[in-house]
C-alpha cells in the first residue's frame, strides 16, 4: 500500500507541473467557440435584432449589440489571457441568457440545439472566473510585473 501511495504522489507531482495547461485549453476552446457566433452576429445584425425581438427579448437592438460586443471582446481577451476573470463574467451572462431563451426548451442534447454546449461553456467560464487565465496568459505577466513595482 505504501508503494502505491509513493507512485501516486510521484504521478501527482509530475502532473501538477502542467496544471496551467487546462486553463489555456479552456480559454482557447471558448475563444474558438465564441468566434463564429460573434462574427455571424456582426455580419447579420439586423437579422439578429429581428430574431431577438421575435423571442420577446427586451430592447432587442441593445441586447444584440451587447451580445455581439461581449462575444467578440471575449474572443480576443480569452485568446490573450487578458482580463480573463473580468470577461468571463459577462460571457457567463450571455450563456445564461442563451440557455434560458434559446436552448432550454430543446432539452439537454446538443444535437437537438439543447443547452448542453452552453452549459459546458458556462462551467468553463465559471472555472476561469475563479482560477483566472493561468500562468500561460497576459494576466500572469501583468501580475508578475505589478509585483515588481
Amino acid at each position: 500500500m505504501k508503494k502505491l501511495v509513493v507512485v501516486y504522489n510521484n504521478i501527482s507531482n509530475k502532473l501538477s507541473k502542467a496544471k496551467d495547461l487546462p486553463l489555456l485549453f479552456m480559454r482557447l476552446v471558448l475563444a474558438y467557440g465564441f468566434y463564429d457566433p460573434a462574427i455571424k452576429k456582426w455580419n447579420n445584425m439586423s437579422d439578429i435584432i429581428s430574431w431577438f425581438d421575435s423571442m420577446g427579448m427586451p430592447f432587442p437592438t441593445i441586447n444584440a449589440y451587447m451580445a455581439a460586443t461581449t462575444e467578440i471582446t471575449g474572443v480576443v481577451l480569452l485568446t490573450l489571457g487578458l482580463f480573463t476573470r473580468i470577461i468571463s463574467i459577462p460571457l457567463m451572462v450571455v450563456m445564461l441568457v442563451a440557455i434560458n431563451t434559446v436552448h432550454w426548451t430543446n432539452g439537454f442534447e446538443a444535437g437537438n440545439n439543447g443547452f448542453e454546449i452552453p452549459l459546458y461553456y458556462l462551467i468553463m467560464l465559471f472555472t476561469l472566473t475563479i482560477y483566472g487565465g493561468g500562468k500561460i496568459s497576459l494576466d500572469s505577466l501583468i501580475k508578475g510585473a505589478t509585483k515588481k513595482l
